[in-house]
């Protein structure tokens, strides 16, 4: 009993220890490098990639309207609704998360700028 409540305890404090980590305001500038292709706010439109509005929970590849690559088109039944988690894959190395090329060519190999970016897009609702 004593033991399983310390591994729930370690649980617990991993994983809010991962979501104190992030910072929406750090994030924020980390997104900077993305709005070449990408735009966030109310009034997102398509660009280079899709708008990234609520894209947190969203269901991958989406966006009406917008075109996505083969392989986007193919993993995206996979990956079902983004989150954390499969956000932070995707961002590491896009083309090797989808198992083909993708249109986005940056990769964020920085951990804290994947969750501090992930953090940012989270409010974006």
């Amino acid at each position: 009993m004593l033991r399983s409540l310390a591994l729930a305890a370690v649980a617990l404090a991993v994983s809010s220890g991962w979501a104190m980590a992030q910072d929406a305001a750090a994030g924020q500038k980390v997104f900077a490098r993305c709005k070449s292709c990408h735009e966030v706010g109310p009034d997102a439109k398509a660009k280079v990639g899709p708008p990234l509005q609520g894209v947190v929970g969203r269901p991958a590849g989406s966006v009406e309207g917008f075109a996505y690559s083969d392989a986007m088109k193919a993993k995206a039944p996979e990956i079902g609704a983004w989150d954390e988690a499969k956000l932070s894959a995707y961002l590491t190395d896009p083309s090797a998360y989808l198992g083909g090329p993708s249109k986005m060519t940056l990769k964020l190999a920085n951990e804290k700028d994947r969750q501090n970016v992930i953090a940012y897009l989270a409010t974006q609702k």
